[in-house]
C-alpha cells in the first residue's frame, strides 16, 4: 500500500485510459494499490486493460465507455463515479489536430475544444469540489510543451493546452489549502495513438511509461512536471528565445510534422 493511496484514498479515476499515457498511468496506479475507474470511448480496450490490471495487481477495476466530449458522457460519469470514494483524478483524455488553421474542419476543432477544455474544466470543478469537501485529493491535468506559446500548424491544439496549463496554475493555489494537490503534466512528443489521429508524423519521442513515471513521482510534490529527458531538452532549447521566437521555432517544427496541406 503506497503513501499516495493513504493520502488520496482508495479509488483513482483515469480518463483516456485505453491508450497511451492514460493506459500507462493506470498500470502505475494499480501497482500502488489504487482501485481504478477507467474511462474511454472503446469498451473492448477498457475491458482488456481491466482484466490485465486485476490479474497483475489484484485491484478492483470498473470500466465506463463514455464520450467526454458530450454532456451525456459527462453526466453519466458524474453519476456513476458517485458510488466510489474517488480521491485522485487523472484527466488524460484528449486529442489533437494539425495543419493550416483555415483548412481545418471546424467540427473537428470544436470537438477537440469540447474534449480538451470543456470536459477538463467540468471534471476539475466536479472533483475539485468533492475532494475539497473530504479534505484531501489530487487532480492531474495534461498540459504540453506546446502550451507555452502559440504554434502555427497546430494552433487550435496548442490553444487547448494553454487553457489547461493556465487552469492548473490558477486552481492549484486555491485548492492547496483545502488539502487538494493539482499537478500539470507537460510532456513533449509521445509514442501513442495521438500522432495518427492528429495527422502528424513524429520524430524523437518519449514512451507513455516515461510520462507516467514522471507524473507519479511528481504527484503531491510539484505543481508542474516535464517528464522525460526529451521534454526537458526541448524546453531548455526554447527557454532563451523571446515568445515570438518560440512561436517561429515551434511553427517550423510543427510544419515538418504535419501531414495536412492547405
Amino acid at each position: 500500500m503506497s503513501a499516495r493511496l493513504d493520502r488520496y484514498g482508495p479509488w483513482a479515476l483515469v480518463t483516456g485510459a485505453s491508450d497511451g499515457i492514460g493506459q500507462a498511468t493506470t498500470q502505475r496506479l494499480a501497482a500502488q494499490g489504487f482501485s481504478l475507474l477507467l474511462v474511454a470511448r472503446r469498451a473492448h480496450r477498457l475491458e482488456m486493460l481491466a482484466a490485465e490490471l486485476r490479474a497483475a495487481h489484484g485491484v478492483a477495476v470498473r470500466c465506463l465507455a463514455l464520450d467526454l466530449g458530450t454532456e451525456a458522457g459527462l453526466a453519466t460519469l458524474r453519476h456513476e463515479s458517485a458510488a466510489h470514494d474517488v480521491g485522485l483524478l487523472v484527466a488524460a483524455a484528449g486529442f489533437g489536430t494539425s495543419g493550416p488553421f483555415l483548412a481545418a474542419p471546424l467540427d473537428e476543432e470544436l470537438a477537440m475544444l469540447d474534449v480538451n477544455c470543456r470536459a477538463v474544466l467540468a471534471l476539475a470543478h466536479e472533483f475539485g469540489n468533492r475532494f475539497a469537501a473530504r479534505g484531501r485529493g489530487g487532480i492531474v491535468l495534461f498540459s504540453s510543451l506546446v502550451a507555452f506559446q502559440g504554434v502555427p500548424h497546430a494552433a487550435g491544439y496548442a490553444a487547448t493546452k494553454a487553457f489547461v496549463q493556465s487552469l492548473a496554475e490558477g486552481i492549484a493555489p486555491e485548492l492547496r489549502g483545502r488539502g487538494v494537490d493539482v499537478l500539470a503534466v507537460a510532456p513533449g512528443p509521445v509514442r501513442s495513438g495521438f500522432a495518427a489521429r492528429a495527422g502528424m508524423r513524429m520524430g524523437a519521442t518519449e514512451s507513455p511509461a516515461t510520462v507516467a513515471d514522471g507524473l507519479v513521482a511528481a504527484l503531491g510534490r510539484r505543481a508542474l512536471v516535464r517528464p522525460g529527458m526529451l521534454s526537458k531538452a526541448l524546453e531548455f532549447a526554447l527557454t532563451p528565445l523571446p515568445r515570438r521566437g518560440r512561436v517561429w521555432m515551434m511553427g517550423r517544427v510543427m510544419s515538418g510534422m504535419a501531414r495536412h496541406v492547405a
